[in-house]
């Protein structure tokens, strides 16, 4: 990473819960590139996350390597930035039992994605559920971040984040840096194409309403053709009452450039027969090269495996000083 004292750092974290999305891409790794330039870059597949639902271990597996390939494929070059697996650096568990010291029941019990997941896992709502959001602050806080760049819905575990750092601050004196979540203007949130109420999530229980990022052209142009939209036939942005078509609205805004305005002028008159069909062609022209160089880097996996193991390197470098820091405030004997 050059520069790497000069440049402020972003860090982000995806779960291999599941294969990526269109989703993830617009609404998170295309960011990302563009943060690149701007910012020291550093990117955990946040593995250990993953299992406070039940997986199965291949699967989990197969996907961490798969996220890993698509980042890479997205742009992101592990040259500039570094790429690493959770679980191979030991840091994030270690401060994450001291911040949860320092994290209060009340505040994570009011955590609304431990309520909505608990409500669709009542049959395992575990501890690390719970603790899920000091785990995320500790991946946070471990590398001094300056920006975390989120989707709406992760937006309250950085302030919680934020309160935690503020709180070991107050007791410890200045610690930890207080990050700030950055979300992008549009695409922030992509919608399911079956369920326009729902985000686009790798997590769900069928892919109807989800382009996958290795979904083929012809898995892609059906899912499209499919997408619910209304009984009208306008193509008109109006997140209120057309969530459907605003959200492919959204879509086709995000990977062609295009303003609503525009999309709107293109579209008068055509009719969603045309419109949703061109949605998904403009959507595959964007994933396919992305999907056959995602390919080729997972059919070379002694290039995948050194491109994780020097990212665990670089970042168990830079986690290790701050748990050091940590470690020595709270006062603990130094290891001999």
């Amino acid at each position: 990473m050059e520069d790497n004292v000069k440049k402020l750092i972003q860090y982000s974290a995806i779960k291999p819960t599941g294969s990526l999305t269109l989703g993830s891409y617009l609404g998170a790794i295309k960011n990302w590139c563009g943060l690149c330039s701007e910012y020291s870059s550093i990117f955990c597949i946040a593995d250990m996350h993953s299992i406070t639902i039940r997986m199965d271990p291949a699967v989990l597996r197969r996907n961490t390597l798969e996220q890993l390939a698509y980042y890479i494929a997205s742009g992101l070059d592990p040259e500039k930035c570094i790429f690493y697996i959770q679980s191979h650096v030991h840091e994030h568990a270690e401060l994450s039992w001291v911040l949860g010291c320092y994290s209060m029941f009340g505040e994570l019990s009011r955590m609304t994605q431990f309520k909505d997941k608990s409500a669709k896992n009542a049959d395992n709502i575990n501890g690390g559920l719970f603790t899920y959001p000091v785990l995320m602050a500790a991946d946070i806080l471990l590398y001094n971040t300056d920006i975390v760049p989120v989707g709406e819905d992760q937006r309250q575990h950085v302030e919680l984040c934020r309160d935690i750092a503020n709180r070991f601050n107050g007791v410890y004196g200045e610690t930890f840096k207080l990050p700030k979540a950055v979300l992008p203007k549009v695409g922030a949130k992509v919608m399911s194409l079956t369920e326009p109420d729902k985000k686009m999530s790798k997590s769900d229980d069928s892919d109807a309403g989800s382009i996958l990022l290795k979904d083929t052209d012809e898995v892609i142009m059906r899912k499209f053709k499919r997408a619910v939209t209304d009984c009208e036939t306008c193509v008109r942005f109006d997140a209120e009452n057309k969530k459907g078509v605003s959200n492919l609205m959204a879509i086709y805004s995000c990977v062609t450039g295009k303003s609503f305005d525009e999309i709107e002028r293109e579209f008068d008159g055509k009719g969603y027969g045309v419109f949703k069909p061109a949605v998904g062609e403009a959507v595959c022209d964007t994933l396919r090269p992305i999907r056959e160089e995602a390919n080729r880097i997972l059919a070379d996996k002694a290039y995948l495996e050194s491109v994780y193991a020097e990212g665990a390197r670089k970042a168990s470098q830079i986690a290790s000083r701050t748990l050091s820091k940590v470690y020595k405030k709270v006062g603990f004997v130094k290891k001999p």
